[in-house]
């Protein structure tokens, strides 16, 4: 059983698999940094001032107890919250999107670059090949 796991593990498409994850891990850090650090303060700039992250419904307020220490804390909506990870989604799908298009450019101009027949290679290795079983005949 240890031989199988092994083996499996070892195939190229787990390994792939992996890391493929730990990509994306990477790339959500470095999205949700540009989103938090870059977009959501221009957005702010251009509606007023407004940060939605501190946005919020509140339902019932914070208790705090004569020491200062909170006893029953704050129950709130977080829409601000949700707008703010809408808005990452959004530029996650443009940058995948911008991705997928220019990868399948280049895949695109490689096939348009591809010689319609045999390469100049190609056709002399023929005719060596078909003199060889004239030669032969």
């Amino acid at each position: 059983m240890f031989k199988e796991f092994r083996k499996f593990i070892m195939t190229g498409n787990v390994i792939d698999l992996a890391v493929a994850v730990i990509l994306a891990g990477a790339v959500s850090a470095v999205v949700k940094g540009f989103v938090s650090m870059i977009m959501m303060p221009i957005i702010g700039y251009f509606s007023g001032g407004v940060d939605f992250k501190d946005k919020k419904i509140i339902l019932s307020e914070a208790i705090i107890g004569p020491d200062g220490a909170v006893t029953k804390p704050e129950n709130a909506i977080l829409y601000g919250e949700w707008i703010n990870t809408i808005i990452s989604l959004i530029i996650v799908g443009f940058v995948l999107f911008m991705i997928v298009k220019a990868y399948n450019q280049v895949r695109k101009k490689k096939e348009e670059a591809k010689p319609a027949g045999p390469t100049k290679d190609q056709q002399l290795l023929m005719e060596i090949r078909d003199a060889l079983k004239n030669q032969n005949s």
